[in-house]
């Protein structure tokens, strides 16, 4: 048997975008990430997204620079709401409205 040696053992970074690969996967990561109810986690689900289709493509669909929206997404900054709302429209996605149960009520 052969020894095991360090280059044997290397890990690739996951990366979930490399597995965003159709449309309906996207939908339901996107929703995933809504239920959560955490900005910064639907920031990031968003830039994941973004990132799956290429920032480019989407950065000239809101009509901003690649590297703006690099920044906006990446999670360092809170961007507005504007901007969010429209990388979702160059997504091809919208949000929608939907009544909270309240789970404790009958």
């Amino acid at each position: 048997m052969s020894e095991i040696t360090e280059n044997d053992c290397k890990l690739s970074r996951f990366d979930v975008a490399d597995y965003l690969t159709s449309e309906e996967d996207i939908k339901e990561y996107l929703e995933l990430s809504l239920e959560s109810e955490d900005p910064e986690h639907i920031i990031r689900a968003i830039n994941d997204v973004a990132r799956a289709r290429g920032m480019n493509e989407l950065a000239q669909k809101m009509g901003v620079g690649r590297a703006s929206l690099y920044k906006s997404l990446n999670g360092d900054v809170k961007p507005r709401f504007e901007t969010i709302y429209k990388a979702l429209h160059a997504l091809g996605v919208r949000l929608a409205i939907k009544e909270l149960k309240n789970e404790t009520s009958q």
